[in-house]
């Protein structure tokens, strides 16, 4: 096991190089500035779109944009807001949370450009399903010649899907919350019986498609965000004479890394804080990654753009509002700084020490519809890629290979699963932002179609009123 954790944090850190972050950090800013920030200036527009507004049952697709956003939302909100963030924070320090805003602030631009084209440009697999995603647009939106890049995609895609973090942190929270304090002795035999239970609840459900998987993202979704909302906002209410200091020490840390405890990179501990931030941000958003296309692509809509913008608000959500609080919580309480916890188990640390009794008992709540829901969405990416590369007809077998990670994960260390993790999303990135930035102009020129299409119903209602 020593053995297997080194060689995937190898596999990790070479994936996770300069190149990389060239590429992800520097084409989300290149696409931001491509498009003068026109997206940034509609996010009213989105939040009417995500609201129903613009719904057209007979356009093509076959979820709704306020389903679609759920959905890529339920792989988003999971354990990269509770573990990753923790994770960010015990081995960065505050400053880890600033590097992640400014991945997610980046994201936005990157995700509206990826989930725009996944509409653009959506292909049919072999049943005649219309479908999208970056293995689609980028067939579609560059041609045949570039179909290695949607085959690399599809692989490393199916990898990216194994729910392994997320399984091996729900088994943690398990073991430290419920089992442990009462007296039960984790083993073998405790994570295998963990690992069989979430494997038929699975089940159940995955092997209902995407449709069943929409419908109960669209109602744990909402639910999760506001009870996770909820018991953040009594954690820093309990300590809010923390909050301001904590606050101005995320943007101090950022540039000092007083906190790091890592390996420096690109010359210095600020380089190693910054590429730990985007790395967590791009674990907690998955902006430029390539999945969420693949949930935005089947919306129903015929206008690309709007399912871009709604697909724009996911990192807002995800990084800016979710991933912050939970990195208010565990700087306020201290337990960053007073406990060798990581992970998930770090921030059941700050829910006991501010909520004691039922703080982490009602976290525990949060981690499993976290958790549970990230397992259905995961499922569907990793059928998606199997259809693109062998036929619809067998992507059923992914199922099996998804079912197996679950087993392997729950007896497996954290930090195998998260360099795995880590290592497979790099090279999910690098064909998902080389098409994107290739077919930028494209999404451009549809952006400003749009604009125009919109001003002109907008006058047409004004003066038919």
């Amino acid at each position: 096991m020593t053995i297997l954790n080194q060689i995937l944090k190898q596999f990790s850190d070479l994936a996770w190089g300069l190149p990389l972050l060239i590429l992800l950090i520097g084409g989300g800013l290149y696409l931001l500035i491509r498009s003068q920030f026109l997206p940034f200036r509609y996010l009213g527009h989105a939040i009417s779109v995500l609201r129903g507004k613009y719904d057209d049952p007979n356009d093509p697709g076959q979820i709704s944009h306020f389903q679609a956003l759920t959905t890529a939302l339920s792989s988003t909100i999971g354990m990269g807001n509770i573990a990753g963030v923790a994770l960010a924070i015990s081995v960065g320090g505050p400053g880890a949370m600033f590097w992640m805003w400014i991945s997610a602030i980046v994201g936005m631009a990157t995700k509206f450009f990826t989930s725009t084209l996944a509409i653009m440009y959506r292909g049919k697999d072999s049943h005649g399903e219309v479908q999208g995603g970056p293995m689609y647009f980028i067939i579609e939106g560059l041609g045949k010649n570039w179909k290695f890049l949607a085959v690399m995609f599809s692989v490393f895609g199916m990898l990216g899907a194994l729910p392994v973090v997320n399984v091996n942190q729900l088994k943690q929270a398990i073991n430290d919350i419920i089992l442990i304090p009462n007296g039960v002795e984790v083993s073998f035999t405790t994570n295998l019986i963990i690992a069989i239970v979430l494997v038929v609840f699975t089940s159940i459900v995955i092997l209902g498609g995407l449709k069943r998987i929409s419908s109960l993202a669209a109602k744990m979704v909402p639910t999760m965000v506001i009870l996770y909302f909820a018991l953040v906002l009594i954690i820093l209410g309990i300590n809010f004479e923390e909050v301001p200091k904590y606050f101005v020490m995320i943007f101090t840390d950022a540039f000092e890394a007083n906190h790091i405890n890592e390996d420096s990179v690109f010359g210095g501990v600020l380089g190693g804080l910054v590429l730990l931030g985007i790395k967590r941000g791009a674990f907690s958003n998955e902006a430029g990654i390539g999945t969420s296309p693949m949930a935005h692509g089947a919306a129903k809509t015929d206008e690309p753009v709007r399912e871009g913008l709604v697909a724009m608000l996911g990192p807002v959500i995800d990084t800016l509002i979710v991933c912050t609080l939970t990195a208010l919580a565990i700087l306020v309480t201290g337990v960053w700084q007073t406990t060798s916890n990581n992970g998930v188990s770090l921030t059941a640390s700050a829910f006991q020490d501010a909520i004691p009794g039922v703080g982490q008992y009602l976290l525990m709540v949060c981690i499993f519809i976290f958790s549970i829901s990230s397992l259905f969405s995961y499922a569907y990416y990793g059928t998606k890629c199997m259809s693109f590369l062998i036929g619809a007809d067998k992507k059923h077998y992914y199922n099996y290979l998804y079912i197996s990670s679950i087993v392997i994960a729950a007896i497996t260390k954290f930090e195998a699963m998260i360099n795995f993790i880590d290592g497979v999303f790099a090279l999910m990135a690098i064909p998902t932002m080389t098409a994107t930035i290739i077919l930028a102009p494209k999404v451009i020129k549809e952006l400003k179609g749009y604009i125009k299409r919109l001003k002109l119903n907008k006058h047409e209602i004004k003066e038919g009123s």
